[in-house]
C-alpha cells in the first residue's frame, strides 16, 4: 500500500544512536522541497491516517513529505517515559539532516501541539529550516504540564518520578515565545482552534506577539485541539501559506 501511494519507509539515527522510523512521500523523484511533519505528544507519524492523507495532498502540489515517530513513540526506538523537549528537538534536527543528505530542500517544518513547540524551538537554532507552521502549539509548558507533574509524582514509583522530573526540568529551560522570536526573517504561520480545550488559544497570541515578520496568526472558528471536523480549512490555510513562501 505504501509503495502504491508513493510512500517509502526510511530509518535514521538520532544523536543518542536510537533508530527512528519515518515515511517519505515523493511526488516523483526524491528531489525538491520537503515538509517535515512533527506529531503531537501522544500521537504518531501517521496521525490516525490524516497525516498520510495530508502528505498525499502535498505530494500533488509538488512537495516531498517526511513523517516520522519521535524516539520512544510508535515504531521508533526509546522509552516514552524518558522523552524530553530537548530530545525531540534533536530528533527533528536528525530528520532534517537526513533530508539534506538525501538531496531534499528547501526544508519546511510543521507540527501539531507539542510537535509544534518542538518545531519552533528547533528552527530557532537551525537556519536550514526555511519556514515553520504550528497547529495548536503550547507556549506555556508549565501551565500545560503542571497538572500532569502533580499526578505523576503522587502516583508513580521512585524510578518513574525521576524520569518524570527529567522531563519537567528540561521543559523549564525553554522560553517558547522567545524561541519563536529567533525564527525571523523566515516565515512563521500559527494556526489555533478558537475552542481548543487543551492548549489555551491565548498561547498562539503569545507566540505571535514575540515573533518577527513575516508572521501570520490564524484562529479556526469553533475548532477544538484536534481540529475535528475542521481539517480541510486547516489544510487549505497551510497549503496556501506553503505555496506563497516557496519559490521555484
Amino acid at each position: 500500500m505504501l509503495n502504491k501511494l508513493n510512500w517509502q519507509r526510511i530509518n535514521f539515527k538520532n544523536s543518542s544512536g536510537l533508530n527512528l522510523v519515518g515515511l517519505l512521500h515523493t511526488p516523483g523523484t526524491a528531489q525538491g522541497p520537503v515538509v517535515v511533519v512533527c506529531h503531537g505528544f501522544v500521537g504518531s507519524k501517521e496521525g490516525g491516517g490524516m497525516a498520510l492523507l495530508m502528505g498525499e495532498e502535498l505530494g500533488q502540489r509538488g512537495f516531498n513529505v517526511l513523517l516520522f515517530d519521535f524516539s520512544g513513540i510508535g515504531e521508533s526506538e526509546g522509552l516514552f517515559e524518558q522523552i524530553t523537549l530537548s530530545d525531540q528537538i534533536d530528533d527533528l534536527k536528525c530528520a532534517v539532516d537526513w533530508c539534506i543528505a538525501a538531496g531534499l530542500g528547501p526544508v519546511y517544518t510543521t507540527g501539531r501541539s507539542f510537535g509544534g513547540t518542538t518545531a519552533l524551538c528547533h528552527a530557532a537554532s537551525d537556519s536550514r529550516v526555511e519556514g515553520v507552521c504550528t497547529w495548536a502549539a503550547p507556549a506555556r509548558l508549565k501551565v500545560l504540564f503542571n497538572s500532569y507533574a502533580e499526578q505523576q509524582v503522587e502516583a508513580n514509583k521512585e524510578g518513574e518520578i525521576y524520569k518524570s522530573k527529567k522531563f519537567f526540568d528540561d521543559r523549564d529551560v525553554f522560553d517558547i515565545p522567545a524561541m519563536a522570536g529567533l525564527i525571523a526573517p523566515r516565515p512563521l504561520l500559527i494556526i489555533h482552534g478558537e475552542k481548543d480545550e487543551v492548549v489555551n488559544p491565548a498561547d498562539a497570541q503569545l507566540i505571535y506577539a514575540s515573533s518577527g515578520e513575516p508572521k501570520e496568526l490564524v484562529y479556526i472558528p469553533k475548532a477544538d485541539h484536534r481540529f475535528i471536523g475542521h481539517h480541510k480549512i486547516v489544510w487549505d490555510t497551510f497549503f496556501a501559506w506553503l505555496d506563497s513562501i516557496h519559490k521555484e
